[in-house]
């Protein structure tokens, strides 16, 4: 089998001007990082901030498993999908994180035929975005240290400093340590730690604001301790903000590049789903309805993460609303779901496929809740067999009574889901109800938790101590109980428990923390054993990432 790194060095690559083209986008536009990157000359926006919004389609999928479902590259697929049928599309993608690229995935690009390309750039330094969010975040974190150093003017109480420092690559040591040891000089010893890049909140904040001004008062508004009558002191406080906002100025700018097919794709920001709210920058997917007619973008892990915070968050802070979903599912990842090991997959099982088919339909029923047209795209494998993929096909239609259509666009590109984008197309472009969300503002902070709880995880309620109540009631009486709340959880169950596959009932989700991300507009509640700092697995996909003789990048995949 060709490699996904085989396959995107063969391919033929356009100029980055001729994908532009593609979207009236005149070279002007656009600020090169060689031949087939651009950074979007905002300044340029005016020539399309009147044109009508295009389609928007969400992809997302069941919840993942170590099989692989597939949804970034279902996410690229239908995008060159859409091309082929003649439509003016364009695709919308986080940017890879190097700590998963270099721990369990090895790239995040897509596969086969449907990816995103160039491939390895994209995976590994890009434009430099994540290292600018790094470098702005732990900016504040000296700056912090360094008024408390020169007298503490802010009355800030050491014990409550909220604000960790980040880096883009999992490592389990830096998750709690102390800092400032060595005397005087060096500050004031106190207990902090490290989370990984893409769960600070100024990712959250860099893909949630909606032009330069914003993200500067975003930024503002981050809460970064608090004084001894707690009080929350913030990022403006330190008069940290404006250096922030100058780190972080080029990289706000959206990154264009392509598909192996030539569509036009926007990769821009990314923060984890699990610990974050998964989804790329709205900048990058409101100039992306501006300037294509069908926009494909997709949410991080399984629809009760990256789906629920994309509607939740993303979609009530820029008030977008998507036009259909399309949830991805494999045979493999639903025979998993059924109860078969990872090394019996590769053979037909009618049963555990039957049994695990309960995941994609409570996937299903979460999704309807927010009244948009849903379709299943079932990602092909070649070990799937005929009676496998009818089993889904005649369940998806009889009982789930929605359509399903197996995608074979990893081998054969755009021509291998003509039928999906097809249906997508109709029911973009038919009749459709009001998009609703899940809760209003208006509820409390921890009946927003309760709600995602019971009517997405299955849970039969939550447990939150005294102390998590009362830092809720805090956070509602210094005017932020109006926000949305984005639950960090494992994404492998509906429950906290990672190994409860299928979809389990009744269970009671344990919250470990709350955490208030003014800047972002929204309050993290920790849940289980969720970590904000990865560790990498007995081995890392790092272990087989190397130049070969000529200087070419192997391992990535």
């Amino acid at each position: 089998m060709t490699s996904d790194i085989a396959i995107a060095r063969a391919a033929r690559i356009a100029p980055i001007a001729t994908i532009a083209a593609k979207l009236d986008l005149k070279e002007a536009a656009l600020h090169p990082y060689g031949r087939y990157i651009a950074k979007l000359d905002m300044e340029a926006a005016e020539e399309w901030a009147g044109r009508a919004n295009g389609k928007l389609i969400l992809v997302t999928a069941i919840s993942p498993t170590p099989a692989g479902e597939g949804k970034t590259t279902t996410t690229v697929g239908l995008g060159d999908g859409l091309s082929h049928l003649g439509r003016r599309s364009a695709v919308c993608l986080r940017e890879p994180s190097l700590g998963p690229c270099f721990g369990m995935k090895g790239g995040a690009a897509g596969g086969g035929h449907a990816q995103v390309v160039p491939m390895e750039q994209i995976n590994l330094h890009f434009t430099g975005d994540f290292h600018a969010i790094t470098a702005a975040h732990n900016l504040l974190a000296a700056m912090l240290d360094n008024h408390i150093h020169w007298g503490n003017g802010l009355g800030i109480d050491v014990r409550r400093i909220v604000w960790r420092r980040v880096v883009d690559i999992n490592d389990r040591a830096l998750r709690d340590n102390v800092v400032a040891l060595g005397g005087v000089a060096n500050g004031f010893p106190r207990q902090s730690g490290f989370d990984i890049t893409v769960s600070s909140e100024i990712m959250a904040v860099f893909c949630l604001a909606r032009d330069i001004e914003d993200l500067q008062a975003r930024l503002g508004r981050m809460v970064v301790a608090y004084r001894y009558d707690k009080t929350p002191v913030t990022a403006d406080d330190l008069m940290a903000t404006g250096a922030m906002t100058v780190l972080l100025k080029d990289a706000f700018a959206p990154n264009l590049v392509q598909t192996l097919e030539g569509t036009p794709a926007f990769v821009h920001g990314g923060p984890f789903a699990n610990i974050a709210h998964g989804c790329n920058s709205r900048m990058a997917t409101e100039t992306a309805l501006k300037l294509a007619d069908y926009v494909v973008t997709e949410a991080g892990f399984g629809a009760d993460l990256g789906a629920e915070k994309f509607f939740d968050i993303k979609c009530r802070i820029a008030g977008l609303a998507p036009d259909v979903v399309v949830l991805v599912a494999t045979v493999r990842a639903l025979k998993m779901h059924g109860g078969v090991d990872r090394t019996e997959l590769g053979r037909e099982n009618l049963p555990a496929l039957a049994a695990g088919l309960v995941n994609l339909e409570r996937h299903l029923a979460n999704l309807r809740r927010y009244n948009v047209p849903v379709v299943v795209a079932i990602n092909h494998f070649g070990t799937d067999t005929e009676a496998e993929l009818q089993l889904i096909l005649t369940e998806c239609a009889q009982k789930f009574k929605v359509e399903a259509y197996v995608c074979r666009h990893w081998a054969h590109g755009s021509r291998g889901i003509t039928d999906l984008a097809q249906a997508v197309l109709d029911k973009a472009d038919g009749d459709k109800g009001a998009f609703q969300l899940l809760y209003p503002d208006a509820m409390p902070l921890l009946e927003k938790i309760r709600t995602v709880a019971q009517n997405i995880y299955g849970a039969a309620d939550i447990n939150a101590s005294e102390k998590i109540r009362a830092s809720l009631a805090q956070m509602e009486a210094q005017g932020f109980g109006h926000l949305p709340v984005c639950i960090a959880k494992t994404q492998y169950s509906f429950s906290t428990e990672p190994t409860l596959r299928g979809a389990p009932s009744g269970h009671i989700v344990p919250i470990r923390e709350v955490r208030l991300s003014a800047g972002a507009g929204f309050v993290v509640v920790i849940c289980g054993d969720i970590m904000t700092m990865p560790g990498l697995p007995r081995h890392p996909a790092a272990e087989h990432i190397y130049l070969d003789a000529h200087g070419d990048v192997q391992g990535l995949f």
